[in-house]
């Protein structure tokens, strides 16, 4: 597995927007799937977007066409634009390098990185 790190997170307005990067260590960062969770307070981690390592994308439901998931393997980045954003949305943002993928289906790696924290206010 690689070695990942969250960034970006902060306080926005609703309907505001926000970039996440996920900055992975590694030469072998091109072959993992990526994927994006977020765990609000009170809550279980959910999985809101994986890119596979063909760059094909899946979303959940909540977040369908307004956050979009991209991956630059030049520069070992995974980036989560988040758009129109709604106070549901809070929570801390993880990415994790899955360990296999089937459909829709996302197999998260046991590593885990300290996330970063959104925050949308009404």
């Amino acid at each position: 597995q690689v070695q990942l790190m969250e960034s970006g997170g902060g306080l926005v307005q609703a309907g505001g927007s926000l970039r996440l990067s996920c900055a992975a260590s590694g030469r072998a960062f091109r072959i993992y799937a990526i994927g994006w969770y977020r765990q609000a307070p009170g809550k279980q981690r959910e999985l809101v977007s994986f890119i596979r390592s063909g760059g094909t994308t899946v979303y959940a439901d909540s977040v369908k066409g307004r956050f979009t998931i991209s991956r630059d393997n030049a520069k070992n980045t995974v980036y989560l634009q988040m758009n129109s954003l709604k106070p549901e949305d809070t929570a801390v943002y993880y990415c994790n390098s899955g360990t296999g993928v089937a459909g829709t289906t996302f197999r998260p790696g046991d590593s885990w990185g300290q996330g970063t924290q959104v925050t949308v206010s009404s």
